[in-house]
């Protein structure tokens, strides 16, 4: 007994030694393997058809309970979308009533991050849109979450964009909350913005919202910048050190969105708003009959014979017609005066009789 065990604890380290070493027992060791995974297949066969089977009464349960959750919050978010479509309407209302046209949805397009600026001391990233896909210098960039920058160097098919955290950079911005205005510069921390100038005793407090004012007509207004995360006050010092995290995420983003606003002057936007609403005012037939009304004098003719579109074309036709008339009734041209008569004989032609009683009366 002792013997065979030996033997047999030696041939096992034998066969872990060569097969350590050497190849020789690789072929055998897969085919093993091969018999053993059929092997474990089959043993598990009558636990998995278990499982199977539960899962199938269980999961029917749970399908049902998950298709009312997903029922009852479609109804609320359907609910919400026709509030949110009022509240879109009412504020395109609103801006009509200021003649303002300022975009409600900006045209965007996508652009993807290809590049970091290496250089430490500048926060710039590389996109893959450029001059040809329609970007402008000053264009601005944001992600989901905010505005992250703006584009100031321009390639044929790529751009180079300003992070808002780089020690150059400066936007206008306001808080949310109660519309406080103020400048939010970069301090080279990817994590962090300065807003310069506030008021000792101005009405900003720990996170608060900073949206873009759009003062600097540059960046639309509206969109998130950042997040006031510290207020510090001092008493000896006129301003406040006001410190904010950026809202968009500068170091993780990898898609990005290039917005196209508005190009136009605030002057030009504001006389065209003006003259939309004039026209919208205006009723709809006064725009045909004024040049219906401005060719009838200057022809002298029946207004009523020229249609207020085909009032240029009738004009010149009908001025010819009483001028041909009139030269063959002092010329000798017989053929044309029946003419000129024949409209004039036939509309009297029904009330001639009248006339003729009356006059054999009188005689």
């Amino acid at each position: 007994m002792g013997v065979r065990f030996l033997v047999l604890a030696a041939l096992s380290v034998a066969l872990m030694v060569v097969d350590a070493r050497f190849e020789v027992l690789k072929p055998a060791r897969s085919q093993m393997s091969r018999v053993l995974m059929d092997a474990y297949w089959v043993t598990d066969l009558p636990e998995r058809l278990w499982q199977g089977v539960s899962s199938q009464f269980g999961s029917r349960t749970e399908l049902v309970a998950e298709n009312e959750k997903l029922k009852t919050e479609n109804l609320l978010l359907q609910g919400r979308m026709q509030k949110l479509a009022a509240l879109t309407e009412q504020n395109v209302r609103l801006r009509e009533l200021l003649n303002s046209s300022a975009l409600v949805n900006e045209k965007v397009e996508v652009a993807e991050l290809i590049g970091v600026d290496p250089n430490p001391f500048t926060h710039r990233i590389i996109i893959n849109k450029g001059e040809r896909d329609g970007v402008v210098l000053g264009q601005p960039v944001l992600d989901a979450r905010g505005l992250m920058g703006q584009v100031v160097e321009l390639m044929p098919y790529t751009s180079r964009v300003l992070l808002l955290t780089d020690s150059t950079h400066s936007i206008p911005v306001q808080v949310n909350r109660n519309g406080l205005r103020a400048i939010a510069s970069g301090t080279g921390n990817p994590e962090r913005l300065e807003l310069r100038h506030v008021a000792d005793t101005a009405d900003i407090k720990e996170g608060d919202l900073l949206v873009s004012s759009g003062l600097g007509q540059r960046f639309p207004a509206g969109y998130p910048v950042a997040t006031v995360k510290e207020v510090i006050h001092d008493s000896g010092q006129p301003f406040a050190i006001v410190r904010a995290v950026p809202t968009a995420a500068l170091n993780r983003s990898r898609y990005m969105l290039l917005v196209f606003s508005d190009s136009r002057t605030p002057e030009e936007r504001a006389n065209a708003a003006a003259q939309a609403q004039d026209a919208q005012d205006q009723p709809a037939g006064s725009a045909v009959t004024v040049p219906a009304t401005a060719t009838n004098p200057a022809a002298g003719t029946a207004p009523a014979a020229a249609p207020a579109t085909t009032a240029p074309v009738a004009v010149p036709a009908a001025a010819p017609k009483p001028v041909t008339p009139a030269k063959p009734a002092a010329h000798p041209a017989p053929a044309k005066p029946p003419a000129a008569p024949a409209p004039v004989v036939k509309p009297p032609k029904p009330p001639v009789t009248t006339p003729e009683a009356i006059t054999r009366g009188r005689e």
